[in-house]
């Protein structure tokens, strides 16, 4: 059996899978499956061991599909000197590029405006800036090329104030002395998030999504599996909870480890462990709203700014505040909103307004408590704890460094498991990444034989890699899954099936949110696109008319209550806006940070 068909995620698998969670005991347990998650249950299945993964919503539903989209060392983290966490950063980076994901993880090229003062008194200020810019650049660069395991981008190059409105007319010339160009990585993240656990599933690792963690099993001071609700099932059944036994379980649920915490203080544990979350808020605009052929990087008083190229579109993110409200639908307020328009507009000649953005989203980060005023400062390090014999928390860290995270909780999870090989993910290409480069030098040819344009066979390669192959496959045995998605032209109705066949997708936020982005690139956030979307997945899914009734009435409902949100004054107000939707998972409830009234989930032993 080949790779890709050893790793669809697909109705029956998860119907098998869910019998083998009932039936069998693992190695290791990972619960959640964000980047961190997904990244661990492949790193352990990668080592031989028996692995399974369960998500209480949808691969990469929370922090993982709601970042700036960047695969970088973090520049500002030099400024703040913490030379290991760049250095680690861009070691990833590197590999990514090169090795595991280079259909998933490609340059992206950036400017740094150097503002020009005042006159010719400031000269000595702008030589400053220029120097110490440059030099915090040329660390950035040597950090890759020294020590980054195969850089994977061009080098940076200082340009004059000419030269930085040749590559960004849309930078105001006023005030501009020059800018340095530099390099970063950019990806998909919930779509690198996906194809980690297919390449975890690729390996026997039993991956479950809609499947909720609700109580830890203990047999004295041992944890020795989980109790695990099916939020597919019907409402009602009997085999809707189940128990999973293991001899490792690994948490790495994020912003959500506060639970877990939670559920040790059940049992008189302190779990030596505290996330803050903070909110990340992106806009999303038309590329014809600003020229440029690269990314901005801007300094603000609290943080960074990122103007960031996406495809026919520029994200603009991100906010850097306290959250303690709702942690599955974090909201955007108008505040946010503004703010980030008016950061942009300081350095833009045509001052962007609220009729030009497109989407809107709005993420968590799941920072390390410490005792910093502001999350901006708070650190991106990651922690390893081990609070009760046989459970495992992981947290902290950021996306670019998740597979040093996930190796290093499974070395802790060797340890006691005994005679277990080396992680070996370094060298482990993910799913569509053997053979990427040739079948991108070559994709005339693969376009002329599989009879579609060049360009959808490009789209393919950059979304899909060699697993392209399987799309091509769905087109040939129906023709019609060549045409464009109703609302989204850009996007084929081959990947609304194949999300459905291969991909896990359960539900048509699933779809229009993760596995496409059409939820935020779009002005009408995917409504447009909805039934026929819907229509693709329900005769995967054996969906009724009814059922995909529901479903579109569900993301319907969803996408006016983040509008509505995003109207709103403040948190708790678009907070409130938000949860006006219900969930289209079932058994989800108001879920709260660690500083509000959280649902607790309840222990149980045994």
């Amino acid at each position: 059996m080949s790779r890709s068909v050893a790793g669809q995620l697909s109705p029956e698998r998860r119907a098998d899978d869910l019998r083998r969670l009932r039936a069998e005991r693992f190695d290791v347990l990972v619960i959640g499956g964000g980047v961190t998650g997904a990244g661990a249950a492949l790193d352990a299945a990668s080592r031989g061991l028996k692995v399974a993964l369960v998500e209480a919503r949808d691969y990469a539903a929370g922090t993982s599909s709601r970042s700036s989209k960047l695969i970088h060392g973090g520049l500002r983290y030099l400024e703040q000197l913490e030379f290991h966490l760049v250095h680690e950063a861009l070691t990833e980076r590197g590999l990514l590029a090169t090795r595991l994901a280079p259909h998933l993880v490609r340059p992206v090229p950036f400017l740094v405006p150097l503002p020009a003062g005042r006159g010719v008194r400031d000269v000595p200020g702008r030589l400053f800036r220029r120097s110490y810019y440059g030099a915090g650049v040329a660390t950035y660069d040597a950090f890759a090329g020294v020590f980054g395991g195969g850089r994977g981008m061009p080098l940076h190059r200082h340009l004059t104030r000419e030269g930085a409105r040749r590559v960004f007319p849309s930078l105001k010339a006023e005030g501009l002395a020059g800018a340095i160009r530099y390099y970063d990585g950019q990806v998909d993240d919930a779509r690198l998030v996906v194809t980690l656990a297919r390449t975890a599933a690729s390996l026997g690792a039993t991956v479950v999504s809609s499947a909720r963690a609700v109580g830890l099993i203990r047999q004295a001071r041992e944890v020795t599996g989980v109790r695990v609700r099916d939020l597919e099932a019907p409402a009602g059944s009997p085999d809707a909870e189940f128990e999973v036994q293991a001899r490792t379980v690994i948490a790495a649920t994020g912003v959500w480890s506060d639970d877990m915490s939670r559920m040790l203080n059940d049992v008189g544990l302190r779990p030596g462990i505290r996330v803050r979350a903070s909110k990340g808020v992106h806009l999303v605009v038309p590329r014809s709203a600003i020229t440029g052929e690269t990314g901005l990087i801007l300094r603000t008083a609290t943080s960074v700014l990122f103007v960031i190229p996406w495809g026919g579109h520029w994200i603009i993110g991100t906010t850097d505040t306290d959250w303690r409200l709702d942690r599955s639908h974090p909201a955007a307020s108008a505040r946010d909103i503004d703010y980030l328009l008016q950061q942009v507009n300081t350095v833009l000649d045509r001052p962007l307004t609220r009729d030009d953005i497109e989407g809107v989203y709005a993420g968590l980060r799941p920072l390390l408590a410490g005792e910093a005023d502001s999350t901006s400062k708070l650190s991106r390090e990651h922690a390893v704890f081990e609070p009760m014999l046989g459970l495992l928390l992981v947290a902290g860290g950021k996306y670019t460094t998740y597979r040093v995270m996930a190796s290093d909780v499974v070395d802790r999870a060797a340890r006691r498991l005994g005679g277990v090989r080396p992680s070996r993910t370094a060298d482990l290409p993910l799913l569509g990444a053997d053979g990427y480069a040739a079948m991108w030098r070559d994709r005339a040819d693969l376009a002329r034989r599989h009879g579609v344009p060049v360009g959808v066979a490009e789209h393919l390669l950059e979304r899909y890699g060699t697993l392209t192959l399987d799309l091509l496959a769905l087109i040939e045995v129906d023709p019609l899954l060549a045409s464009p998605l109703a609302g989204a032209p850009e996007y084929l109705a081959a990947e609304v099936t194949y999300a459905a066949r291969a991909e896990g997708a359960l539900h048509l936020e699933d779809v229009l949110t993760r596995r496409t982005r059409i939820s935020f690139e779009t002005s009408h956030r995917g409504l447009e696109s909805a039934e026929h979307a819907a229509e693709l997945m329900g005769a995967v899914l054996g969906w009724d008319a009814a059922t995909r009734a529901r479903e579109v009435e569900n993301y319907r409902a969803r996408v006016a209550a983040e509008r509505q949100s995003q109207q709103m004054p403040d948190d708790v107000a678009a907070d409130a806006a938000r949860l006006g939707a219900p969930d289209v998972r079932g058994g989800f409830v108001r879920d709260r940070g660690s500083d509000g009234d959280a649902a607790e989930l309840p222990s149980s032993s045994r």
